[in-house]
């Protein structure tokens, strides 16, 4: 009979212990989830920054580069109205020469083709993008 109280109470030391254990496990598996969800948006937001951070600096490349291309084009231009005009006799001549092919380069894509070069800039986008993948 002694034996059977010390089994008895032995098995409700045990389960004490147990059940004294399970608030201690809920609370540091609480406590392991919490630092992994924090450990996770930590890292999701490191990835955003430096994902932003890469589109960012391929929109400043971009519109150095059409700074750069704006600013030859026009010496350029500014050159063949020069050379046209030194052909004909007068400058006045070359520049008016490249105005009016300007002109027509608008009137064409205005009035005769106008989703022409919509179009154009769409087809270029859409394979940038997609070559980006």
């Amino acid at each position: 009979m002694m034996k059977r109280q010390a089994e008895k109470e032995q098995g409700s030391t045990s389960s004490r212990s147990k059940r004294s254990r399970i608030p201690e496990l809920v609370d540091e598996t609480a406590t392991s989830l919490y630092d992994d969800v924090v450990a996770i948006v930590e890292a999701k937001f490191e990835l955003l920054k430096i994902e932003l951070a890469e589109r960012v600096s391929v929109l400043v490349t971009a519109a150095i580069l059409g700074v750069i291309f704006v600013v030859g084009a026009g010496y350029f231009v500014t050159t063949l109205a020069l050379l046209a005009g030194e052909l004909l006799g007068h400058p006045f001549l070359g520049y008016l020469l490249v105005s009016m092919l300007f002109l027509s380069c608008f009137l064409f894509f205005t009035r005769f083709k106008p989703l022409f070069l919509k179009t154009q800039i769409q087809k270029i986008l859409l394979s940038l993008h997609d070559s980006n993948k």
